[in-house]
């Protein structure tokens, strides 16, 4: 799939010279060195470390609050990138501002702060909570709570705006694995992989979370502990993401189901790895597609990955229990 996404796209290029490319050597065409380097390889590893760390965090998410519903985005982190996004974007358009946005200024890359430093600061107030509480329940309410706060500002934002500024933040709320370009493409693969070796880590936590937590005390597992640390890997991973990409819908809900399909077992040895390669992959199939041959412009990821993941999980769903009344 990755070496598809090199060799797929809009502009249709000889698999030879995408060889070249790669390796430095001389091609015919200048513009195809431009289309590999600059876009269709930051996209691909873009599109592949997003997704392994958004399949990863939406399994500790489930493992932890027993809830097959649960995702990345329960804790609010997402909801706190985008209240960021919306300051940078939307704030300093609001009537009787004397300065244009700042995202006009200073690029993407004050959108990519802003997300960062708005999800950072509702993680830090979740590590808080998770220090304080010993309840899951507790800590999942309130991470609901503050994505509803949070999307109010938004939309009091919105309601102020101008119709440019608006125009450009519902693009970035559409999610892409377009918007990290070759320079900042090793600080997010640094932090996805900071997130990525935490959740290894976390394996054996997460196997005796499983279990039920009077279980997991009763074997020694200091679960405030634990707990603390699940979310702070799950709240990076997703902090990570959303700054770069936006955020991305489904793949955090639905790849920890179809890895449990596939690889039919629910022990993190196996399952985390397994989420972490299909959400690799489901990433890079829906990347794909959002740039199919013959489109100009690249889809809105997010139509794209629940508009493909949706179908197989409930295929893979359908299959599992139809086997198992046939059994």
């Amino acid at each position: 799939m990755f070496v598809l996404n090199l060799l797929l796209g809009s502009v249709s290029i000889p698999v030879l010279q995408v060889v070249r490319t790669l390796f430095g050597m001389e091609v015919k065409d200048l513009s195809f060195v431009t289309i590999i380097l600059q876009s269709r390889l930051p996209m691909a590893i873009t599109a592949m470390l997003a997704g392994a760390a958004l399949g990863v965090a939406g399994l500790m998410m489930q493992t932890l609050f027993r809830n097959p519903l649960a995702g990345p985005s329960v804790l609010g982190v997402s909801s706190g990138a985008s209240l960021g996004v919306a300051l940078v974007m939307l704030f300093i358009a609001i009537p009787g501002g004397s300065f244009v946005a700042v995202s006009q200024i200073s690029g993407k890359y004050s959108v990519i702060i802003a997300a960062f430093v708005g999800s950072s600061i509702v993680l830090f107030i979740i590590s808080l909570l998770a220090s304080r509480f010993n309840s899951n329940t507790i800590i999942l309410i309130i991470g609901i709570m503050i994505a509803y706060a949070t999307s109010s500002l938004v939309g009091i934002l919105q309601f102020y705006s101008l119709k440019e500024d608006l125009q450009a933040f519902v693009i970035w709320g559409l999610g892409s694995f377009g918007n990290v370009p070759l320079s900042l493409i090793t600080t997010f693969a640094l932090l996805t992989a900071i997130g990525l070796t935490l959740s290894v880590l976390l394996i054996k936590p997460l196997n005796l979370f499983l279990l039920g937590e009077y279980y997991a005390i009763n074997l020694g597992l200091n679960t405030k502990k634990s707990r603390y640390w699940i979310l702070i890997t799950t709240g990076l991973l997703t902090a990570t993401v959303t700054a770069f990409c936006g955020p991305i819908a489904f793949l955090g809900l639905a790849v920890p189901h179809i890895a449990r399909t596939i690889f039919q077992t629910s022990d993190h040895r196996i399952i985390l790895p397994g989420s972490l390669l299909c959400g690799a992959l489901l990433a890079l199939v829906c990347n794909i597609i959002a740039r199919l041959p013959g489109i100009d412009s690249a889809l809105p990821i997010n139509a794209i990955t629940s508009l493909i993941g949706a179908p197989i999980v409930i295929w893979l769903l359908v299959k599992k229990n139809t086997m198992k009344i046939v059994d």
